[in-house]
């Protein structure tokens, strides 16, 4: 890439960059509700509703006397949220173009920049850092509080190493430019299966409302697919990189072996996911978080078909346990499958195939992004590949 050389590095950091406490240069937890603020509802942020810098679920919308206790936090444009609980588990993100009114979880540390000091950005990048990430685990696991968890001085008290600030800029934009490509990706595969899905609704749920045409039946998922649980795989056998892992809330990481050569529908059935709908890799390991469908009893159900069913299903309705809820095959079984004829399966499989073509093209080029990603990231942040500027 032309824009980067390589330089020797010792372990030290380049000269004109310094050590700095993070303390010296943002604001953490700045601002807060009062009893004088000027909205009389709130768009909410809480900390599973952001992964790894994405949104994964959307805002979600109170009136504030009726707000969760927790809604405190008031964020601006270029604000980074940081997860205090469990740091491995990367809920964090930078804000961006949110609505006036958007408050976020006290689970969060919400940090600002001095932007006369440091690039937001460039903070944030030195935050997704791994070591840096296992080290605050580390201190959150050490904590006493009931779930591991750190406080704001943990992050204040960091020692970060600080160029120029054209140079943190420039850095933050090589990384923040490959973060848009693959954001960009993830919107072409939003915008593909929701054609998908309205041309499924149109087809085979809207014809439904009224009874069943001729010639459609109602079968048991037991009579139609295999239900089999995912493999154990302890947490601490995930790798860095490898074929992508799936639990219960989807990706969790990667492995050095895969389960399934193609894409699978797939059912959470252990935690509060139990019931969640999520589509595998292609070459994925499937944990035992997760139940599989196998399509080979009824050779006429399509992955295309059988993805867009599952995904307007709810399978909800059959988890068990209050403490620990899950769903079991047993359970499962019981679950209903639409059979509409198979002409109008094989059709509709057929114009949805180009989709999932591109969508699993999409998602190719992430995986290559994000090794990308991963790869200069550490490098950047200390100085042993210099960004041009």
């Amino acid at each position: 890439m032309e824009f980067l050389e390589e330089m020797e590095y010792a372990g030290d950091i380049p000269e004109g960059w310094k050590w700095v406490k993070l303390g010296e240069i943002v604001f953490i937890n700045s601002k807060n509700l009062t009893s004088n603020y000027q909205y009389d509802e709130i768009y909410y942020l809480e900390t599973g509703s952001i992964v790894k810098g994405r949104l994964v679920s959307p805002y979600k919308k109170f009136y504030l006397k009726e707000a969760p206790r927790r809604a405190e936090r008031i964020v601006n444009d270029g604000d980074i949220v940081y997860s205090l609980v469990r740091p491995i588990q990367r809920h964090y993100g930078i804000i961006k173009n949110p609505p006036e009114n958007l408050i976020v979880s006290t689970g969060f540390a919400v940090i600002t920049a001095d932007n006369s000091k440091v690039d937001n950005r460039f903070i944030y990048y030195y935050l997704t850092l791994d070591e840096i990430v296992e080290y605050l685990d580390s201190i959150a696991e050490g904590s006493t509080t009931a779930y591991p968890s750190i406080v704001p001085d943990d992050l204040k008290n960091l020692i970060i190493p600080l160029p120029p600030l054209p140079e943190q800029k420039a850095i933050a934009e090589v990384l923040s430019s490959i973060d848009d490509k693959m954001e960009l990706l993830h919107r072409q595969n939003k915008t593909l299966e929701k054609m998908a899905m309205t041309l499924f609704r149109q087809w085979f749920i809207e014809p439904t409302k009224d009874g069943l045409p001729e010639g459609w039946e109602i079968g048991k998922l037991e009579e139609n697919l295999t239900i089999v649980y995912g493999k154990n795989l302890p947490t601490n056998k995930l790798k860095d990189s490898g074929y992508p892992v799936f639990g219960g809330n989807g990706k969790i990481g990667y492995y050095t072996e895969y389960m399934y050569e193609e894409p699978q529908v797939l059912i959470s059935c252990r935690g509060e996911a139990s019931g969640k709908v999520n589509i595998s890799d292609p070459k994925s390991y499937i944990t035992n978080n997760s139940l599989v469908l196998e399509r080979t009893i009824n050779k006429n159900i399509s992955f295309e078909y059988l993805k867009y069913y599952c995904l307007n299903y709810d399978f909800t309705q059959f988890v068990s346990g209050s403490a620990q809820p899950q769903i079991t095959i047993e359970e499962l079984k019981n679950a209903e499958i639409l059979l509409p004829p198979n002409t109008l399966i094989n059709k509709f499989s057929y114009i949805i195939s180009n989709f999932e073509t591109k969508i699993i093209s999409n998602k190719t080029q992430i995986q290559t992004l994000e090794k990308l990603r991963d790869t200069l990231l550490p490098k950047l942040m200390s100085g042993e590949i210099r960004v041009k500027i």
